[in-house]
């Protein structure tokens, strides 16, 4: 079997490191992956740049070409939107690999226009990392339901017409999608129950698979050494928040975490607990947060991001909308208590009062009291932190995504062979018979 990964990237963002651990889940397994990447971060022989050196080259400015469309909405809200129109020549280098079986990922920053997709003429799975692919142009939704009848109106352009830029492009995916030969993969069952009430997407199989990771990687490892290593202090109780983009992106919730700590400090945790943040660097007027708070930066090796699991006592997420975090998944292979907000799939994740706890959304004084309640008492931080082990060991492994997708894999070729067959037999059939 010969299948191709495609995706913007191999590990810059977290749908980046999600897919690049399914491809070596898949190469482990004796299956011949590759990827097709735009920006390429690893030395992996298997993961290849698209394009000749042009498009490489182009591929720098596409995200700035791609969106050009949204500047004409000047009061538009600060979430990216993707209308996905640059063109570019991907699917003549996808022919050339002549995979027997594509599985698309994360598209975005002009990777992949809409209509390219309907010339790979391959099955396709696509794996959601977010609500794009039915969606007019965003990645989250926020409180909008309009992706479930067609899009226009669009509140993230803040537009008031119906046929706006997102109406443009739901209908250009509408066209698109059609006839596509394509299954989903949701990483949760959240976005599967989105993806199946969407206008676009709701006739479409869909099937839930867990991302995974490498355990031997994210794994628990001493905490005094962790803190010795990354230089943090070994007498205070950690809270580790991080993601892509941590404090500027605002569905990650920064500001509830903000507001939580403040209540956090007023119950008397000023001097017992400290803030560590990966993902953002300490900014020039960093805001009071009632607590010290060191400021990693952007961590790109495996290694480091796991010893930083390791280091804290406790991992929040406290995000306004989520899919299957990969910052949860690792934090619970690290054996590090999580806190969020029960939305998306978060609550698929943290088990309430089991590995971590599960807040009300989005009330900072129950989100703050839940981070009291795991730090608390160390006999049952103890509990919660063999808990989130068993959780990752059981669910979220990488073997155990790849072995699913494998399983949905070969299920698709074999219909595909069967297909093809009974089009032969049709044909051979329907033939006239040879002049004598």
């Amino acid at each position: 079997m010969n299948v191709l990964s495609i995706g913007t990237d191999d590990s810059e963002s977290g749908a980046g490191r999600a897919a690049y651990q399914l491809h070596r889940g898949l190469r482990e397994g004796g299956i011949h992956s590759q990827m097709l990447v735009q920006n390429k971060r690893t030395d992996d022989p298997d993961v290849l740049l698209q394009g000749a050196k042009f498009w490489r080259k182009l591929a720098q400015f596409s995200p700035n070409l791609t969106a050009l469309p949204v500047g004409w909405y000047r009061d538009r809200t600060g979430e990216i939107f993707s209308p996905q129109w640059f063109p570019g020549r991907i699917a003549a280098q996808v022919r050339g690999l002549d995979p027997d079986l594509i599985n698309l990922h994360w598209l975005g920053w002009g990777f992949v226009r809409l209509e390219t997709l309907p010339q790979f003429q391959k099955p396709l799975v696509w794996t959601f990392h977010d609500m794009w692919a039915f969606t007019g142009g965003c990645h989250y939704t926020g409180e909008c339901d309009r992706y479930k009848q067609r899009c226009g109106d669009c509140p993230q352009l803040n537009s008031h017409r119906e046929q706006d830029l997102s109406r443009w492009v739901w209908k250009r995916k509408a066209k698109a999608w059609k006839n596509l030969d394509l299954t989903v993969v949701t990483p949760s069952r959240w976005l599967a129950r989105c993806a199946s009430e969407s206008s676009l997407l709701g006739d479409r199989r869909v099937e839930v698979i867990p991302n995974g990771l490498d355990l031997e990687t994210y794994k628990p490892f001493d905490r005094t050494i962790a803190r010795q290593l990354l230089k943090l202090p070994s007498d205070k109780l950690l809270v580790l928040f991080g993601a892509v983009s941590a404090t500027s992106d605002r569905r990650k919730g920064f500001h509830l975490l903000q507001s939580a700590l403040k209540h956090l400090s007023e119950l008397g945790w000023r001097d017992r607990l400290e803030l560590v943040v990966f993902g953002a660097s300490e900014p020039i007027d960093p805001p009071d947060l009632g607590f010290r708070c060191h400021y990693l930066g952007r961590l790109r090796d495996e290694l480091s991001i796991s010893l930083v699991y390791a280091a804290a006592d406790l991992f929040a997420a406290p995000s306004i909308q989520d899919n299957l975090p990969n910052t949860i998944m690792e934090a619970l292979s690290c054996g590090t208590p999580c806190i969020g907000f029960e939305i998306g799939g978060i609550g698929e994740m943290i088990e309430h009062q089991g590995n971590g706890y599960l807040a009300t959304p989005f009330e900072t004084e129950n989100f703050a009291r839940g981070i009291a309640w795991i730090l608390e008492d160390p006999e049952r931080w103890q509990k919660l932190r063999d808990r989130a082990r068993e959780k990752a060991q059981a669910e979220f492994s990488r073997d155990l995504q790849a072995r699913r997708y494998l399983d949905l894999f070969d299920e698709l070729l074999d219909r595909q062979s069967e297909r093809c067959s009974k089009g032969a037999a049709s044909r051979t059939t329907q033939a006239p018979p040879l002049q004598q």
